[in-house]
């Protein structure tokens, strides 16, 4: 049976370093594995007044039950003022609501951070890291996988050079083997 990895990508930039780390560590995934894009930008800002109400929105029932058929979840983030986008953080807070009933809860995690900088995304890595305890997931600790100066790690044809395809190989062979001693 295929397992299905939820990719949630923290920048929206249609040229996103972070989209293109996605899309090649999606390409490194063993045969019965599926990455599973998961579009954040329909998702409208958390209002709980809407759930307490018994009406939230079409794009938050969308997106809570395309994570619920989810086996793991890869984060793929920026960092924006030291800290994870607005977009992914919403993502999460769409995810873990109504209060108890998370579709976040025990899913195998994985955190990324790609970033043109040399720190590579450290603060929005841990900040994600922070969120993700509170929410139950279970996230790969080693390796980990920050990204720094990723434009010299972009070939002409605007993919991901070797030497980094080789290092996403084993993010993903150290994260397949994570989340099949922890799936529910």
């Amino acid at each position: 049976m295929t397992k299905k990895i939820g990719f949630f990508v923290g920048s929206l930039r249609k040229d996103s370093y972070n989209k293109k780390v996605a899309k090649a560590l999606a390409e490194l995934l063993p045969e019965n594995y599926e990455a599973v894009f998961v579009d954040l930008a329909p998702l409208e800002i958390y209002n709980q007044d809407l759930d307490d109400e018994g009406t939230p929105t079409a794009a938050w029932t969308a997106f809570r039950e395309q994570v619920k058929a989810l086996d793991a979840v890869a984060f793929f983030t920026p960092e924006y003022n030291r800290s994870v986008p607005a977009v992914l953080k919403n993502a999460l807070d769409v995810g873990s609501r109504p209060y108890g009933q998370s579709v976040w809860d025990k899913k195998p995690g994985l955190v990324v951070s790609v970033s043109p900088g040399a720190i590579s995304g450290f603060g929005a890595n841990h900040h994600l890291r922070q969120s993700l305890v509170f929410l139950n997931v279970p996230t790969l600790q080693q390796p980990e996988a920050y990204i720094g100066n990723i434009a010299n790690l972009i070939d002409e044809n605007g993919g991901i050079v070797e030497g980094t395809r080789n290092f996403l190989q084993v993010i993903v062979d150290a994260f397949i083997k994570f989340a099949e001693a922890n799936y529910q």
